[in-house]
């Protein structure tokens, strides 16, 4: 297991350097400079230019940033002022974290109890209520949901605040607009999965020695039929916790989207490499995090990789 985890570790290390390698050059092949602006002279976008070192053969930028990158050096931002990226990111993500954590744990509760209960109830009223939310939610886009809620709860029923981020109840209507599509996702393949599993002979045995419901299915359907909802948490955990930019733009959360978004229109090449970065390492770690949870799920899958290594 331990010769796996180090594997496991060697090809995430390389995964990242792909990224950067592929962002860095990316971001210098799109149009424009990031100083081309009618309020600076000549003189002052010539000293820019060569302090960010971008007077520097590209191959020279490349491997400066690889070595800063080592160290722990994202780089300035060259929109924000000479502000480190790390800052950015340190002052942003707090923000993104605490939504998208409310949003996921929203999402797996409400999303795995839809799929249980629409399995449970298949072809009964309460099995095409759960089937027409799932549809909704994976149908609508962000911007609809969160614009939707608003106008709903904020507008006319004035329940809750519009926007902003101040306390509990500004958190509300976020959180289920962020957490709307991933809940529709997991009951989608939390009911497929279950449906597929009540059909087991090991199922059948379980009913025929007299199990309770809450056993037969917390203890042998849940279980079985929860590695597809596993396999893509650990995407889904990281694109929710890095914050999504349109729910953090339509309530004016000041997480790492609003930053993201200003890198790639002001050319920062900094902060689009740093944010990118910092969003590929979170993904990484979550698929890292989702694989060995698979070993404690399964122990088939367990025993597969004793035999491997």
């Amino acid at each position: 297991m331990l010769r796996y985890i180090l594997k496991r570790l060697v090809i995430s290390f390389f995964t990242v350097m792909v990224l950067v390698t592929v962002v860095f050059f990316l971001v210098r092949a799109m149009p424009g400079e990031p100083f081309l602006s009618d309020k600076l002279t000549p003189e002052i976008r010539e000293n820019m230019v060569r302090y960010y070192g971008f007077d520097k053969p590209l191959y020279v930028q490349y491997f400066t940033y690889i070595k800063n990158l080592l160290r722990g050096d994202l780089g300035v931002s060259m929109h924000y002022h000479g502000i480190p990226v790390t800052q950015i990111i340190r002052d942003s993500f707090p923000y993104s974290a605490s939504l998208g954590i409310r949003a996921l744990i929203v999402a797996i509760f409400a999303g795995i109890t839809l799929g249980v209960a629409s399995a449970l109830n298949r072809g009964r009223f309460l099995d095409y209520c759960c089937i027409i939310v799932a549809v909704l939610g994976v149908s609508l886009p962000d911007f609809v949901t969160g614009y939707l809620l608003q106008y709903v709860f904020s507008i006319k029923l004035k329940l809750l605040p519009i926007a902003m981020w101040r306390g509990f109840k500004y958190t509300v209507l976020p959180t289920f607009a962020l957490s709307f599509y991933t809940t529709a996702l997991l009951a989608r393949i939390t009911r497929a999965s279950m449906l597929e599993v009540t059909n087991q002979d090991y199922i059948k045995v379980a009913k025929a020695k007299g199990l309770g419901v809450f056993q037969i299915v917390v203890r042998h359907e849940l279980r079985n039929a929860i590695l597809p909802v596993i396999t893509i948490l650990g995407p889904v955990t990281a694109a929710i916790l890095t914050g999504t930019f349109i729910i953090e733009s339509i309530y004016a959360i000041p997480g790492m989207g609003k930053f993201y978004v200003s890198g790639i229109q002001n050319l920062d090449y900094s902060q689009v490499l740093g944010l990118t970065l910092f969003y590929g390492i979170f993904i990484v770690i979550a698929n890292f995090v989702v694989d060995i949870l698979y070993g404690f799920v399964d122990p088939r899958i367990r025993a597969d990789r004793r035999d491997a290594s």
